[in-house]
């Protein structure tokens, strides 16, 4: 009987052991366990710069892009991580309106008169829940607030528009409407360029 008793409770032991063991190893798995974010990645071939500018009284507009920007990948574990301190270049050579005529007046009459015609450089900020980006055209540097959606959490849309003469290219606009003076006129027979520039970026944030 004693030895009936002693079995029994021996056999108890081993199964509450087991069980905690099974317990045990349940728990170290789960904690060992790594748990991976995904990465949203900006890439260059994934992102259009276009943008729209503004003739006659009337303001019709006239919409182009820019076919070529540059930038290193950049990834995060959020879209806003993703595109802060992104900095990009994009070159003049790449503009495109569909018009060959036009794009040849707008290279040497506009950007043709500036400081650097080359190439248009910036950055894309994220602070306190706001976005900007910081461009530097004809030798000056001023920062543009970004109005910015994000849909199925990775097609990135900003949109923003450039005043002109913040980056001090009202001689160069004026250097477009005379060579343009003419196409640039509305039904009232005046020859206008606005200042304003509104300009739109699309770009989609791969999964990694």
């Amino acid at each position: 009987m004693k030895y009936l008793k002693f079995t029994l409770l021996s056999l108890a032991i081993i199964a509450f052991t087991a069980c905690k063991n099974d317990k045990t190893e349940a728990k170290d798995s789960k904690e060992n366990k790594v748990v991976s974010t995904p990465l949203y990645v900006a890439k260059p071939e994934a992102t259009t710069v276009s943008w729209t500018a503004y003739k006659t009284t009337e303001k019709t507009p006239v919409g182009g892009q820019f076919t070529t920007v540059n930038f290193e990948e950049k990834q995060g574990s959020t879209p806003a991580e993703a595109l802060n301190n992104l900095e990009f270049s994009i070159p003049i050579s790449s503009l495109f309106t569909k018009d060959e005529s036009r794009d040849a007046k707008i290279k040497t009459s506009f950007f043709g008169a500036m400081l650097d015609p080359e190439l248009i450089g910036g950055t894309i900020k994220h602070e306190n829940g706001k976005y900007t980006a910081s461009i530097t055209m004809n030798g000056v540097t001023n920062d543009l607030p970004l109005d910015v959606t994000i849909t199925d959490e990775r097609r990135v849309k900003m949109t923003t528009v450039m005043q002109l003469k913040d980056w001090n290219a009202l001689e160069a606009l004026a250097a477009l409407n005379e060579i343009c003076f003419e196409l640039h006129k509305g039904a009232d027979g005046v020859s206008k360029t606005w200042e304003e520039v509104a300009i739109e970026v699309n770009t989609y944030l791969r999964k990694e």
